[in-house]
């Protein structure tokens, strides 16, 4: 990607004191960007101020939620590109708190667009999606053209607020795409507990000396995303006109089982111990079992490609978090 190619550019990141979107901002303020953050701060949702603790000072922040549409319709104006990144993202609380997810993850996401359209149809839009709208795969790897049954209401309202961009783009000519992201992790994920992702737990659970607990019998595939290479297709979807109107997968070559996974985990830090669980039935109810993406379509179309190695991206975490910790365990 060319230096500095965001200079100057007025760039609004909603859900922007997050995991995605804190990662995000610093990229694009090492670039340049003149960076607006807007994030609720809502304790369940992710959202935590130390995520920008060392460029606080370099980005502006709107402490507001995507909920209110006065708010977005005054952000959304003079700015070049909208990362869409705020969102319910616990599969769990869509099912106890339906209402909710229904409002952040789909109502919002027509506000915001109807707020640029009425005041700002020139912004290039690019929206965080997510793999959980295809449910069980019927085939592996999964690519964009595999049927889209979600098995949680949080895949419901996601793909309702991705249809809702792609909408507008072909309707109302509102530059907009959609990244259906599968197990981001990196350093400012959420490891309180596990709205955001397992991952983080397993983490935490590796730094305070308890064991990671695996569920049903660990053979589950996934594929993971560092969170920089997830930036770097953010970045690539939002400067490229070709793609626009389009979905594209996320993805790795990495494919392991979860027992592989805690198993990698205990190898960084070899006091660590990993448990095979009986699924919580709550969590059974909504399991896909094995998942991995074929992320083709983004690699040609895009040029992306995963460049951060699973183990790498691990020692990283527990780095950080080692680090840390203190402003990550009873953080929002």
């Amino acid at each position: 990607m060319e230096n500095n190619i965001f200079a100057g550019k007025q760039v609004l990141i909603t859900g922007g004191l997050g995991f995605i979107g804190s990662n995000l901002a610093r990229k694009l303020i090492s670039e340049g960007a003149n960076v607006t953050l807007v994030d609720s701060l809502i304790p369940q949702y992710g959202g935590n101020l130390f995520n920008i603790h060392d460029f606080s000072d370099k980005v502006k922040v709107n402490i507001s939620d995507v909920r209110d549409p006065f708010s977005m319709a005054y952000l959304v104006q003079g700015k070049d590109y909208l990362f869409n990144l705020a969102g319910q993202t616990s599969h769990l609380d869509s099912m106890t708190n339906p209402q909710a997810d229904l409002e952040i993850n789909a109502s919002a996401q027509l506000s915001i667009l109807e707020a640029c359209r009425q005041h700002n149809q020139k912004i290039k839009i690019v929206f965080a999606s997510t793999r959980q709208i295809y449910g069980k795969p019927e085939y592996l790897p999964v690519d964009e053209a595999h049927p889209i049954r979600p098995v949680d209401v949080n895949g419901i309202n996601k793909l309702a607020g991705e249809w809702y961009h792609l909408l507008y783009n072909n309707v109302y000519g509102i530059r907009a795409c959609a990244l259906r992201l599968t197990n981001t992790y990196g350093p400012g994920m959420r490891v309180k507990d596990a709205r955001q992702t397992f991952l983080g737990i397993w983490i935490r659970n590796v730094i305070e000396g308890k064991p990671i607990l695996v569920f049903g019998d660990g053979l589950q595939l996934r594929d993971f995303n560092y969170v920089d290479d997830v930036v770097d297709a953010l970045l690539l979807a939002a400067l490229d006109a070709k793609a626009d109107g389009q979905v594209f997968n996320l993805g790795s070559k990495e494919v392991v089982n979860l027992k592989q996974l805690a198993q990698m985990l205990c190898n960084l830090s070899p006091e660590s111990s990993c448990e095979i669980v009986p699924f919580p039935p709550e969590r059974k109810a909504i399991d896909i079992g094995d998942y991995y993406s074929n992320y083709d379509k983004l690699q040609t179309t895009l040029g992306w490609q995963p460049k951060t190695d699973l183990k790498q991206g691990l020692a990283n975490c527990l780095a950080y978090y080692q680090e840390h910790q203190q402003a990550y365990w009873s953080a929002a």
